[in-house]
């Protein structure tokens, strides 16, 4: 998670993307209890691969993550972006026994099982168009037999979505130890793909995790769409997520929708598919499918597809709107 969310912006100008919460928890914690939630097996520790800028802060709140799991929380440093082979191995030190890699932009919703035989299990999902995405391609066993990037032709509907078990640590890092010592890179960068396909030309068993849902955080709209669509799981799911000290006045809350600790509603219309972070004000105002984050102030706005950052403050008439943090429009 060391890069800086250059799409996402001006929401990742102050909180790194997978902090930035959806549906009232960060992107990164989300992540990890749907790993967890796979897999079945205690996490003995997580390791965060961030760049340094990120700032003690962050690091502070990424410990945090992993401790509420019941594990230990490590932070590795990724400050030049060199590829996934060499973000990963910048935790070399914690690669050991059966670990889990996943890129920390993508949420899920799965229920398969792990198949720990495996060397490795790859998250795929089934999409319309393959040509846009990395996809495996399976033989009548259920194993993958290749890595296809972005094919022009058919080959396969099983897109890699960015999540990757693999039985031994130490053999994943001897695989991409041998890609940095011997400069094996494309455009530039060290590549997970290349130590796969070399895992796979000598003979280990990879097999595919299939899920129901993927859920991208890449940008602003796609960002919003995920939070609507994860609070429909969570609501399906019968998750209370409306905070009990909410202070509602002549005010609507269409499920579902998040509500944090502290918020006031007055004279406003919420939902559906609304995530409203901690400590925040919404008067004057009707509000859907949108986020919004801590300390913020919204009134006299008519907000759909809206995504609006922490300390923020807006006052008007527009709709599709993405402003960042501490801004104020009034």
């Amino acid at each position: 998670m060391a890069g800086r969310g250059s799409r996402l912006r001006p929401h990742t100008l102050t909180v790194p993307k997978p902090l930035i919460p959806i549906a009232g928890k960060p992107i990164v914690h989300r992540l990890v209890e749907d790993i967890a939630g796979v897999i079945h097996q205690k996490i003995e520790e997580i390791a965060f691969i961030i760049h340094k800028d990120f700032g003690k802060q962050v690091e502070k709140e990424l410990i945090a993550i992993a401790e509420k799991l019941g594990s230990k929380g490590t932070i590795y440093y990724q400050n030049e972006a060199l590829g996934t082979a060499h973000a990963i191995m910048c935790a070399k030190d914690s690669m050991s026994g059966p670990i889990v890699v996943a890129y920390a932009d993508t949420l899920f919703r799965a229920d398969f099982t792990l198949d720990t035989t495996a060397d490795s299990v790859i998250w795929v999902k089934q999409v319309e168009d393959p040509s846009a995405f990395g996809v495996v391609q399976l033989n009548e066993n259920n194993q993958i037999i290749d890595f296809v990037e972005k094919p022009k032709e058919f080959v396969s509907d099983l897109a890699i979505i960015g999540i990757y078990y693999f039985k031994s640590g130490e053999t994943l890092r001897s695989e991409l130890q041998y890609l940095l010592d011997n400069n094996v890179v494309k455009g530039g960068e060290y590549q997970l793909t290349d130590a796969l396909e070399n895992m796979k030309v000598k003979g280990m068993k990879f097999v595919p995790g299939k899920v129901d849902e993927w859920m991208d955080c890449g940008n602003k709209n796609v960002t919003v769409e995920t939070n609507s669509r994860l609070l429909g799981f969570l609501h399906h799911d019968g998750e209370n997520m409306v905070s009990a000290n909410l202070i509602s006045e002549n005010s609507i809350i269409i499920p579902p929708c998040f509500i944090g600790e502290n918020v006031v509603l007055k004279n406003a219309t919420v939902g559906p598919n609304v995530s409203i972070g901690n400590n925040s004000k919404v008067e004057n105002t009707t509000i859907k499918n949108s986020l919004v984050q801590n300390h913020s102030a919204i009134r006299n706005a008519n907000l759909d597809n809206a995504m609006i950052g922490s300390h923020a403050i807006f006052d008007g008439n527009f709709t599709s709107i993405s402003i960042g943090d501490y801004s104020v429009l009034e």
